[in-house]
């Protein structure tokens, strides 16, 4: 089969591989139907994440065909058309029987990304996302093998396209799931720092579910039109402001109820940071987390979907003690949340669709990570179609 591979750093490569066989007795082979290149996808594109390994395939974002199914899958059959959650989680373990699937104990045999583990489990196992969450191949391919699909996959009515539902796979349920932690609804307001993919799911659950004032926090002029075109926001173009001055100047001197750090570890930091992480003594940059911690008022919440990695400088935890602040963070439950969230959308209520920008086939998909990376050609989000 063909599939998207990765080779080092801003090198990836349609490659023909294997094609993926059963395994266990409730794996399934999918064949991909649709795919997409997620924000997360660029921090492994970029070199800033470790464990990847030459050939490994990339992609956790996707939808398709049920080709076949092992002896032990007792809630598909083959011919079903699903969504794939990212997470792989076993639906029986201590987390996922509280619905914290990310948590999942069982399905990742590797590390984890927690560097002071003093004992614990690893996190679930992710789809094409490196090493440290299993070494799973992912779905940028013409066929993939999902294991535990008596869990995940959710079956999708014919009445719903593939671009209508295919981010159920992850950045609809993330923005959905930092919205819910951010802890905000009718009347409030809320902050979201990065106008990507995540950042407008999120803005699009908001006002789905009645946050009466959005500010949405960017540098890219043409993200911020369409947030402000699409969801009715506040667009905060930081290389002008100090996003947090603007937005507590514009509460009544509080701030907001809560804000959602949709940038992650890879947020422009200061010089003093750059040269840190140079020399492997800083992880993450800090610089969105002190913005969200300036931004929101006192006993609000700082919901963080962005990816972080090891140590972060100046966290200003002084500051977040002093507000009363709470943090919500972490990989997203994402089985919890499909069903709900497919309803929306059959309802009219949710167009996650109307994000994407760059539709390409799969031998593409080079282009299409140059193009996302880069911002080019006004790009919010690129889907991959095989064959």
């Amino acid at each position: 089969m063909r599939a998207l591979t990765y080779h080092s750093a801003h090198d990836v490569q349609v490659d023909t591989v294997p094609d993926p066989i059963l395994q266990e007795a409730d794996d399934i082979i999918l064949r991909i139907t649709a795919t997409a290149i997620c924000g997360s996808d660029l921090h492994l594109y970029r070199g800033k994440v470790p464990a990847m390994k030459e050939g490994d395939i990339l992609g956790h974002e996707f939808m398709g065909i049920v080709e076949d199914a092992g002896p032990g899958v007792t809630t598909l059959a083959k011919g079903d058309r699903v969504v794939v959650p990212f997470v792989i989680a076993c639906g029986s373990c201590f987390f996922c029987q509280r619905q914290l699937f990310s948590a999942c104990e069982t399905t990742n045999p590797d590390r984890g990304a927690i560097m002071n583990k003093k004992g614990l489990r690893s996190g679930a196992a992710m789809f094409g996302y490196t090493h440290l969450y299993g070494g799973m191949p992912g779905g940028q391919a013409e066929y993939v093998r999902v294991p535990k699909a008596n869990v995940g996959p959710i079956r999708i009515p014919d009445a719903l396209d593939d671009e209508q539902v295919l981010f159920l796979s992850d950045i609809l349920p993330t923005g959905y799931q930092a919205v819910l932690n951010a802890k905000v609804g009718p009347g409030d307001s809320l902050a979201i720092y990065g106008a990507g993919p995540v950042g407008l799911m999120a803005a699009a659950c908001a006002r789905m579910m009645g946050v009466e004032t959005i500010f949405m926090v960017d540098h890219n002029g043409y993200r911020l039109d369409f947030a402000r075109q699409a969801y009715g926001v506040i667009p905060v173009n930081f290389d002008e402001v100090d996003a947090a001055e603007f937005i507590v100047a514009n509460t009544a001197s509080r701030g907001v109820d809560g804000v959602v750090d949709a940038i992650g570890f890879e947020a422009k930091g200061s010089a003093l940071e750059t040269a840190l992480t140079a020399v492997k003594l800083e992880g993450s940059s800090g610089a969105a987390l002190r913005q969200c911690i300036a931004a929101v008022r006192r006993g609000g919440v700082v919901s963080v979907p962005g990816v972080y990695a090891g140590f972060i400088h100046g966290f200003l935890f002084g500051d977040a003690f002093d507000k009363g602040i709470g943090f919500r963070m972490g990989q997203t439950h994402v089985q919890r949340f499909m069903p709900e969230l497919l309803e929306f959308i059959g309802q009219g209520k949710l167009r996650p669709e109307a994000i994407i920008t760059h539709r390409l086939p799969l031998e593409q998909a080079a282009d299409g990570y140059r193009i996302f990376d880069k911002k080019e050609e006004e790009c919010r989000k690129v889907i991959l179609r095989p064959g």
